[in-house]
């Protein structure tokens, strides 16, 4: 395996330590990267938050998570709904069709969020697919 492409994984609180308990001690990167086992980009990455807030800011990792779901504004919401329970025969393509309109054609929203919400306000059924058998039945 070629050292220069190595892949190093996500690094332990341990390692995060270890790499600037020698750094400090040595004042080498290359060298504390080789004791901890991580490249020197992760030294790089890490070492901002080791200087603001030293071995403490290197116990854990920001969260990767997203900050905000994905959510259209209550108005919208809103809108759909309505526009459901006022056409209920409207499927969720329709209903954003509908939306698209008073917009002038431009999509507010896709069919598949339209679902989405309809689901959470309890207005959305799944339907089998036309033509599929249910498992188990007979013919």
């Amino acid at each position: 395996m070629n050292p220069q492409h190595s892949y190093f994984g996500f690094t332990t609180a341990q390692q995060r330590k270890l790499l600037f308990e020698v750094w400090e001690k040595t004042g080498r990167v290359s060298e504390a990267c080789r004791k901890a086992h991580v490249g020197r980009a992760t030294f790089y990455y890490w070492k901002p938050r080791f200087t603001e807030k030293g071995y403490d800011g290197l116990e854990m990792f920001e969260s990767r998570a997203a900050h905000q779901l994905n959510r259209k504004a209550a108005e919208i919401e809103a809108r759909v709904v309505a526009m459901r329970q006022a056409q209920p025969g409207w499927g969720k393509l329709r209903i954003a069709d509908e939306m698209a309109k008073e917009n002038n054609w431009v999509p507010v929203l896709s069919a598949n969020t339209v679902r989405r919400i309809l689901l959470t306000a309890g207005l959305w059924t799944e339907q089998p697919k036309p033509g599929r058998k249910k498992a188990g039945l007979p013919d």
